[in-house]
């Protein structure tokens, strides 16, 4: 268990033991999260990844996409459709 004292202005500094478990660097932010009455303090960044992971569950099997190469494939030919609609003026 850790301590952390809160100022006159409600600010704290998160023991370094907890930032480490965290992966808390400097200029990070944190978000506070409410579960069953319990405050979690969690890395923002962290939130965010496993959100985004969340969402795209299922769509590499929906696409088809099985293996790196299928990923670094579909992605060049969406830049090369991007290249071909931005300069399709140009012709």
């Amino acid at each position: 268990m850790e301590l952390a004292k809160v100022t006159v202005r409600g600010q704290i500094t998160i023991p370094i033991e907890i930032r480490k478990k965290l992966n808390i660097k400097d200029g990070d932010k944190v978000v506070f999260v409410e579960e069953n009455g319990k405050i979690f303090i969690q890395n923002s960044a962290m939130v965010a990844l496993r959100e985004v992971q969340e969402a795209f569950k299922g769509e590499a099997e929906r696409l088809g996409l099985q293996k790196d190469q299928d990923v670094v494939d579909m992605v060049k030919e969406v830049r090369k459709e991007m290249w071909g609609e931005r300069h399709a003026d140009h012709d």
